[in-house]
C-alpha cells in the first residue's frame, strides 16, 4: 500500500506540474504534442485532437512537449514564435502550479489539524529565558528581526544561531483582551542533559485550530512559505558544506519517507495517515517548484533566465547556442539524478 501511495503521490505532483505547462501552452495558443506522466516506453497513450497523452511506465518524471520548443519551426502555433510574455508565462507555470497544489493542500491540513503556533507553555529553570522574566503563554513574534510565525521558525533560525545571544520579541496576552509586547536578549547555554545550546523556553510543538477561514488561510499559505524558505535554507547550506551530498534524497529515498510516514501514522487512523501524506505532498511540491526555478540550463529557471534576458534585450539570443546550452544542462542534470540513485541505494540498502 504505501508503494502505492507513493506513486500516487509522486504522480499528482508531477501531474499538477506539467498540467501548469500544458494549460498555459493551450491559452497561449500553443500546439502540445504529448502531454506524459512518468518516463520510458509509454504503457497508455492515446490522442485527442492534436495532443498525444501518455502514462509511461517508470512513476517519476513527466513533461509537456510543445512545438517549436526547442528548435526554430515556421508554424505560427510553435511555442517559439508566440510572444516573449506568453512563452514566459508557460514556463513559470510548472512550479507556480507546484506551489498552487502546496497552498491547497496546506489549507486542508491547518484547517483539519491546525498550525503549531510559537507560543510557551513553559520555562526551563536556570536558563535566559527565566532570567529575562519570560513566561508560559508568551507568543515569540520576532529573533533578531526574523519574523516568528510558528515555532518551526524558531527551531529554523537556532540551527544557524545556537550560541550567540538573541534579541527576542514577543507578546503576552493582558486581561481583558489584547497583548503587550516585550523584547528581551536571550544568551543561549550548554544544556548538562543534551549537550546543546538552548535558551530555556518551552513549547508543546502541538497544534493549535485556526481561528475561522481568513486565519486558515492565512496559516495555509504560511506552510508553503515556510517549507520553501526551508529549501532555499538546505540549498544554501549544502553549497556552504554545512550538509554533505550523503543527505541528498532522491526517489528511492523519498519512496521510504512515504513508506515510513504511512507506518507510523495509520496506527492512528486513516484521516491522520492522509494528513500526514499530504503534509509530505506539501513539502515535495514546494520542494519541486523551488528547484525548478534554480537558473540551471534545461530546468524552468535556466529557461527563464533566457527568456528575461530576450525580454530585456528585445531580441532572443542565439538559438542554437541556447540549446546546446540546455542539452549541456540535461547530461549534467542526468548525471547529477544517477549520482543521487546510487546515493539512494548505498543508504537504503547498505546503510539504513
Amino acid at each position: 500500500m504505501s508503494m502505492i501511495i507513493a506513486i500516487l503521490v509522486f504522480g499528482l505532483i508531477i501531474l499538477i506540474h506539467e498540467f501548469g505547462h500544458f494549460l498555459l501552452a493551450k491559452l497561449s495558443g500553443i500546439a502540445v504534442l504529448e502531454f506524459s506522466i512518468g518516463m520510458g516506453p509509454r504503457m497508455i497513450s492515446f490522442v485527442r485532437g492534436e495532443t498525444r497523452y501518455s502514462v509511461k511506465w517508470l512513476p517519476f518524471g513527466g513533461s509537456c512537449m510543445m512545438l517549436g520548443e526547442d528548435e526554430a519551426d515556421s508554424n505560427p502555433r510553435a511555442f517559439v514564435n508566440k510572444p516573449v510574455w506568453a512563452r514566459i508565462a508557460v514556463v513559470a507555470a510548472g512550479p507556480v502550479f507546484n506551489f498552487l497544489l502546496a497552498f491547497l493542500l496546506a489549507v486542508v491540513i491547518v484547517h483539519f489539524a491546525g498550525y503549531d503556533p510559537a507560543e510557551l507553555i513553559g520555562i526551563q529553570p536556570g536558563f535566559s529565558a527565566e532570567e529575562q522574566g519570560m513566561e508560559a503563554g508568551d507568543v515569540i513574534t520576532r529573533m533578531d528581526g526574523t519574523p516568528i510565525v510558528i515555532y518551526r521558525d524558531v527551531t529554523m533560525f537556532m540551527m544557524n544561531h545556537a550560541s550567540r545571544p538573541i534579541r527576542v520579541e514577543f507578546k503576552r496576552p493582558v486581561e481583558g483582551g489584547g497583548w503587550e509586547k516585550h523584547t528581551v536578549t536571550l544568551t543561549p547555554r550548554i544544556s548538562e542533559e543534551t549537550g546543546t545550546y538552548m535558551l530555556g523556553i518551552i513549547v508543546s510543538g502541538g497544534r493549535k485550530q485556526a481561528d475561522g477561514a481568513l486565519e486558515t488561510l492565512k496559516y495555509g499559505a504560511y506552510e508553503v512559505v515556510y517549507w520553501i524558505k526551508a529549501v532555499i535554507k538546505s540549498l544554501g547550506m549544502l553549497f556552504g558544506g554545512q550538509v554533505h551530498s550523503d543527505d541528498l534524497a532522491g526517489p528511492i529515498r523519498m519512496v521510504t519517507i512515504v513508506d515510513e510516514t504511512v507506518e507510523e501514522s495509520i496506527v492512528y487512523g486513516v484521516s491522520t495517515m492522509l494528513l500526514s501524506v499530504a503534509n509530505l505532498c506539501v513539502l515535495f511540491s514546494a520542494n519541486l517548484g523551488v528547484m525548478n526555478l534554480l537558473p540551471v540550463p534545461a530546468l524552468d529557471g535556466g529557461r527563464l533566465v533566457f527568456l528575461l534576458i530576450e525580454a530585456v534585450r528585445g531580441r532572443p539570443l542565439n538559438r542554437e547556442k541556447e540549446g546546446m546550452i540546455h542539452m549541456i544542462g540535461m547530461a549534467l542534470l542526468m548525471c547529477l539524478m544517477v549520482f543521487i540513485l546510487f546515493n539512494d541505494i548505498s543508504n537504503v540498502f547498505f546503510h539504513g
